[in-house]
């Protein structure tokens, strides 16, 4: 027989004494015995993990602990087999586990939940080894066969637990082999202690096989630090949020899956030399501040004073145009003094923080007008304008009644709102579930565009100048312009034309100026210009009255249906576009003083006026035919609706429930590569607005997105977006960046997100592996929170969010000082 490591050896021991030690060993062997039966009991309870197979479950959780399906465990990270060539990533809430959420409010009870099942299990430990201790009086009288049928019997059962578990644990197997070979050394350890010792040695081993796996998940608490100010509403939130599942996450639509279940040494090597390359970058990239004449303002494209100062002529404001740098800026853009976290919709219609945007020359200029007045740590905006003082809503109710097909919210669904002031028009239009482009310039009313943006209205800045407006043709259901100081007659007419380009067939322009209602000299010659150019433009003037209440004003023109008004002018004035004139054409292309035919054919895109809101989100434009292809390779058809389908199971079952986003909180959002659209559409319940940006080299569907009654822009993520710094709360990209790296400065364009995103807001971003594991690199080299990370077959997933540093080194962009 083998002598134990520390067994003391008496040769002139009497072969009594050899009898003694094999019952002893026989009595270890069965309490060993029990004590496995006991763990094989207690580890055949169904456990709880979130995003974890079932077989890694068993091998990491104790053995003798019990968790009940309402635990929830909350690991810091959690990972997954990345060879898996399970569906790929579709969010299902069938599959998902009930114990599968995760929430500041439940961390506690689950603990003391666990801790009851821990003692539960000891008890029940407790009185099964009492029942062993009756048998050993019987049992130690057995000799080494008995010994031996026991082991085999502990083999043979271990053997039928693993088919019935539908597993094999190889850690456990390998605990009971070393318990066996321990048993002649005569040491009798505490039970239970070996049991956690074999327990954790088990589980530490399972976590170092795991360090090559590539799917990583990281988020904190599961909802945002200000979700937890609301109490009971932010708990019960958190405990609805969820996981996206490790077998089903939606994470796709560009992606492909592996062949077969097995992975090679090549794409293991390589993943992991990037992983290591990408980590080593972490400590390269180093941040300055931006110092710009405009300081905490900064808009690369609207401030290169260098270009302004060299332009030849700024009759048309061109000054107020685009002229992006060469290089687009590296450097962070510093915060206002004072910044807070921006006050939540609706309350921000009415007030923002005077710290956030401390202008007050609208204050003085428009006061008398209700535009924006200070009151205490506040901005509060009354809902008033130069054209409707007392109140937007009163004004925009006044047009429905002067003509009720406008049908706000339901015919009427897309406008665009020219010279917006602090938008308190697209404000309110809200209520009647409109959706509205604000458009003004960044001029000398300060601000305007900030203003709106921070109330939580949608806003760009941009000017009517030399160049057309980023926007496709026949997109927008209705324009207005109250009192926008547009010269539309001028010069024949060009800017009249534009707003032709982008107004549907049979939409509204809805203009309220002082030549509709005033008597002077000027506003006489203007009414009159105005009405010559609009009669040869084919425009009918269909309503013009005056509010009483406000004391402005209204006419209200319609674009025709067709083509027979052109026909039948007897002068070509102002002309028709050439054919080849491509009416979306809309990125840095001059303006043209020419009108383009209406859409006759069944299938032309604008021939028909869309579905009334709300069905025309849902809706396939009826321009969609089998003979296009659509952006992801099916039939249009096809491809619109599997990426609405797609975007639906994402939106629902990761975004809204899995990624710890409270979105209460979240207001404006950007879909930075949109398509058809359905990201915005999943989102519609919310009280958010998205803007959709199509990038100007991707297949141009941003017509199909205002069909949906949606809206959005043309924009070339190389340079920047024109926007204010601090405008949104969350980002979204699909796919966006590994398509830019290809062409553009990527640390760039990581700049521009953190211009364009407000401290604490978020970005999701889609992208491969590489891409992901970049950014998480980069944004974490700016202070950002890195809430989760997540890949499979090549794809990940990242949820990241901005904090309120900034870098202490500053860089001058000399061109950007006046």
């Amino acid at each position: 027989m083998a002598t134990g490591k520390y067994t003391r050896i008496d040769a002139k021991k009497s072969s009594s004494s050899y009898c003694s030690t094999v019952t002893v060993v026989v009595f270890v062997a069965l309490c060993l015995v029990g004590v496995w039966m006991m763990t094989m009991s207690s580890s055949d309870t169904p456990s709880a993990n979130i995003d974890v197979p079932q077989e890694k479950q068993k091998t990491e959780l104790k053995p003798d602990t019990e968790v009940k399906p309402e635990t929830e465990v909350k690991p810091d990270v959690v990972k997954d087999n990345n060879e898996s060539t399970t569906q790929q990533f579709e969010d299902n809430p069938g599959d998902l586990p009930e114990d599968a959420t995760k929430g500041d409010s439940n961390d506690k009870s689950s603990q003391e939940e666990e801790k009851g099942n821990n003692e539960s299990s000891n008890e029940t430990q407790s009185e099964e080894k009492q029942e062993e201790k009756k048998k050993e009086g019987e049992e130690s009288k057995s000799d080494d066969t008995n010994k031996n049928e026991a082991n085999e019997e502990v083999k043979e059962e271990k053997t039928e637990s693993k088919k019935e578990d539908g597993s094999e644990d190889t850690k456990t197997e390998g605990s009971g082999e070393k318990k066996e070979s321990e048993e002649g050394s005569g040491e009798s350890k505490p039970e239970s202690d070996e049991s956690d010792k074999k327990s954790e040695e088990s589980t530490t081993e399972t976590q170092e096989e795991k360090k090559e796996e590539k799917v990583e998940q990281n988020l904190e608490n599961g909802s945002d630090d200000s979700s937890k100010k609301e109490g009971g509403e932010a708990k019960e939130q958190g405990s609805q949020e969820v996981f996206p599942s490790a077998a089903q996450s939606e994470l796709l639509n560009e992606s492909s899956t592996q062949n077969g279940s097995f992975s090679t040494q090549a794409a293991e090597s390589k993943n992991e030399k990037e992983a290591q390359k990408s980590s080593t970058q972490q400590e390269e990239y180093s941040w300055k501040l931006c110092n710009t004449t405009a300081g905490p303002d900064y808009i690369p494209c609207l401030d290169n004073w260098d270009a302004i100062h060299h332009l030849r002529t700024t009759k048309h404001y061109e000054h107020r145009e685009r002229h992006c740098p060469t290089e687009p800026p590296t450097c962070l853009v510093p915060l206002p003094e004072g910044y807070r976290l921006r006050v939540e919709w609706p309350k921000s219609r009415e007030k923002v923080w005077y710290a956030n945007v401390p202008h007050t020359k609208l204050v003085k200029i428009k006061g008398h007008q209700n535009w924006v007045k200070v009151s205490g740590e506040y901005l509060t905006f009354p809902g008033g304008g130069t054209q409707f003082k007392h109140g937007a809503l009163h004004y925009i109710e006044f047009i429905e009644q002067m003509l009720p097909d406008i049908a706000w919210g339901k015919r009427s669904r897309v406008v665009l709102d020219v010279g917006c002031g602090v938008a308190s028009f697209g404000g309110f239009l809200f209520e009647k579930d409109v959706l509205t482009m604000s458009l003004a310039p960044k001029d000398e009313h300060e601000a305007q565009v900030q203003f709106a943006l921070e109330r939580g209205i949608p806003a760009i800045s941009a000017v009517m100048g030399t160049q057309r407006l980023p926007f496709p043709g026949i997109a927008f259901d209705i324009v207005h312009c109250a009192r926008c100081r547009v010269p539309w007659h001028a010069e024949g007419g060009k800017l009249l034309l534009e707003l032709n380009r982008l107004l549907r067939p049979g939409g509204y322009f809805v203009w309220s100026a002082t030549p509709i209602y005033q008597k002077l000299d000027e506003d006489v010659a203007i009414w009159n210009a105005m009405s010559e150019l609009t009669e040869k433009m084919c425009w009918k003037l269909i309503k013009k009255e005056k509010d009483t209440v406000n004391l402005v004003g209204i006419a209200i023109y319609q674009k025709p249906f067709s083509n027979e008004c052109y026909e039948q002018r007897s002068q070509n004035e102002p002309p028709l576009c050439e054919q080849s004139d491509d009416r979306n054409a809309a990125w840095n292309v001059p303006l043209q003083s020419c009108m383009h035919k209406v859409p006759k054919g069944e299938t032309e895109r604008g021939a028909q006026w869309p579905e009334q809101w709300p069905a025309r989100l849902q809706k396939q434009p009826y321009w969609l035919t089998s003979s296009q292809v659509g952006v992801y390779g099916k039939a249009a058809p096809e491809d619109y609706s599997a990426d609405n389908e797609h975007w639906k199971r994402v939106v629902s079952q990761s975004y809204l429930n899995g990624m710890g986003i409270s979105w209460s909180n979240v207001r404006n959002v950007m879909d930075m590569r949109a398509v058809y659209g359905g990201f915005a559409a999943a989102l519609r319940d919310l009280q958010i607005w998205v803007m959709n940006v199509v990038a100007v080299d991707s297949p141009d569907t941003l017509p199909i997105i205002y069909e949906r009654g949606l809206f959005g822009i043309y924009h070339d993520w190389c340079e920047s977006f024109n926007t204010y710094p601090r405008s949104y709360d969350l980002l979204h990209a699909d796919h966006l960046f590994s398509k830019i790296k290809k062409k553009c400065n990527m640390p760039a364009l990581v700049a521009e997100v953190d211009r364009i995103l407000r401290p604490d807001g978020k970005i999701i971003v889609r992208d491969n592996v590489e891409i992901i594991t970049e950014l998480e690199a980069m944004f974490k080299s700016m202070h950002w929170e890195i809430r989760m990370t997540y890949s499979k077959d090549k794809e990940g997933l990242l949820c990241a969010q901005k904090t309120m540093w900034r870098p202490d080194e500053v860089e001058t962009l000399k061109y950007a000082l006046i």
